[in-house]
């Protein structure tokens, strides 16, 4: 098998320290080398008439089933092991989560499940954790996962691309303790092992350079300027949000960014369901015209139970606005000069939903998470903040202004007359940053 392998999966495949860590770029293998390293230890206790047990966690329960079925089972497979596999709801402590396992003839069992805290501390077992730095609540599953692993013989295998700063995974990887074994896999290295990767080419594709610095390049980036830091943009993700099909019929927000030629035109689709916004589609169009705008518009209007349509009526956005609220009522449009004051606690208000976690976005959405955190606050000469972000090929924020906008349009207390819609969010401003003055008191 190894003869198949690139020279730096090699090296990570045949390292057999008892913890071990490993930073790859993106698309270069790491969970499938490391779940081959997995069916490896299985086949190898079998041998010998013993078993073992291997726990995945993994940030979603999409990618645990994607270690499964494109990694632990074609390896299987190639040694000639047919494996069932086998998905349950399993309940631990308060939750029931959805889990897949493969169970061996000889007794060796390999579950993988979506990583919380209540499956980290579930298991006595090896364990391997796919994209960590990506896992919601990293600290969290680190405290109860390490005691579990703490059992003399049981191995542990950290993988992922880094995601900012904020998680375990940053600290683990800068940890002066000598006990890790560390590998480091930037696409510069894979492609000189002969991974075949044009680098111009996928650069210029990436069109992000914070994209290409982190998923590639393998840099944690400085969080201290982006308005939405890493973690608590991947602590709002979900599996389930961004699917239309699971639109329960509540109230629906839609933000809508307007665009006609150089960025993109976005409507970002929000439902409350309880006190959480869940996105239920993200719709992206670019060189569109202005029929084909409205018509998206209509569709969105006629699907969902809309309470509220909030535009950029900024520039071009004025005749778009009027349109929209003769042909779906005044009272169910709002425009917004985002601009100013208003653009920066139209942000503040996103950030709280951000942050309480009251938010769910698509999971795993990589373009979407490089828009989120593209905006940054920067101070002007004057020392008044603002925010700023840069234009790509992947837009100018358009998504993350979107939505933002969609999170304005789903607070209960929003003015629906323009020249009100300031003065409401300068109080939200204001009591945010009075919660952000206690919390650091506490502290």
């Amino acid at each position: 098998m190894a003869g198949l392998l690139y020279p730096y999966q090699v090296r990570w495949l045949r390292d057999q320290a008892r913890f071990k860590i490993g930073m790859f770029a993106r698309q270069t293998g790491k969970t499938f080398t490391t779940t081959l390293e997995i069916s490896d230890d299985c086949v190898a206790a079998d041998a010998i008439g013993g078993r073992t047990r291997w726990v995945i966690l993994s940030r979603g329960e999409r990618q645990a089933l994607e270690a499964m079925n494109e990694g632990i089972r074609p390896h299987l497979k190639a040694y000639g092991i047919a494996a069932e596999l086998l998905e349950y709801d399993l309940k631990l402590e308060e939750a029931t989560h959805r889990a897949a396992e493969i169970a061996l003839p000889n007794g060796s069992r390999i579950t993988a499940l979506p990583a919380n805290p209540d499956t980290a501390r579930g298991f006595s077992a090896n364990v391997f954790l796919d994209e960590f730095a990506f896992h919601k609540d990293s600290r969290a599953i680190w405290g109860a996962l390490f005691p579990v692993v703490s059992k003399p013989g049981l191995k542990l295998r950290i993988c992922s691309t880094p995601n900012g700063r904020g998680n375990k995974f940053y600290e683990l990887w800068n940890s002066n303790e000598g006990t890790w074994s560390r590998h480091r896999v930037d696409i510069n290295q894979a492609v000189a092992d002969g991974l075949p990767r044009d680098l111009t080419e996928l650069r210029a594709a990436a069109g992000d350079d914070d994209l290409w610095r982190q998923e590639y390049e393998l840099e944690f980036l400085d969080e201290a300027s982006a308005w939405l830091p890493y973690d608590i943009i991947t602590a709002c993700e979900d599996g389930a949000a961004g699917r239309p099909e699971l639109y329960q019929g509540g109230p629906v927000f839609i933000g809508n960014d307007i665009a006609r030629r150089s960025d993109l035109w976005v409507a970002w689709v929000l439902e409350l369901v309880g006190d959480v916004l869940w996105t239920r589609e993200i719709v992206t169009l670019k060189n569109a015209s202005f029929a084909a705008q409205d018509a998206e518009i209509a569709r969105l209007m006629g699907y969902y139970n809309v309470r509220q349509l909030v535009m950029d009526q900024t520039g071009m956005g004025e005749k778009p606005v009027e349109d929209m609220k003769a042909a779906h009522g005044r009272g169910r449009v709002t425009g917004l000069h985002l601009a100013g004051a208003v653009r920066m606690n139209v942000a503040s208000v996103a950030k709280m939903r951000f942050e309480d976690r009251k938010l769910r976005i698509p999971q795993g959405d990589n373009v979407l998470r490089a828009d989120l955190h593209k905006i940054k606050k920067v101070n002007s000469e004057t020392g008044i903040p603002r925010l700023v972000a840069d234009r790509d090929s992947a837009g100018h924020a358009d998504r993350a202004w979107a939505g933002m906008m969609a999170i304005a349009g789903a607070d209960p207390f929003m003015v629906k007359r323009d020249d009100g819609i300031l003065e409401f969010y300068r109080r939200e401003h204001a009591k945010m940053l009075e919660r952000k003055a206690a919390e650091k008191e506490k502290q």
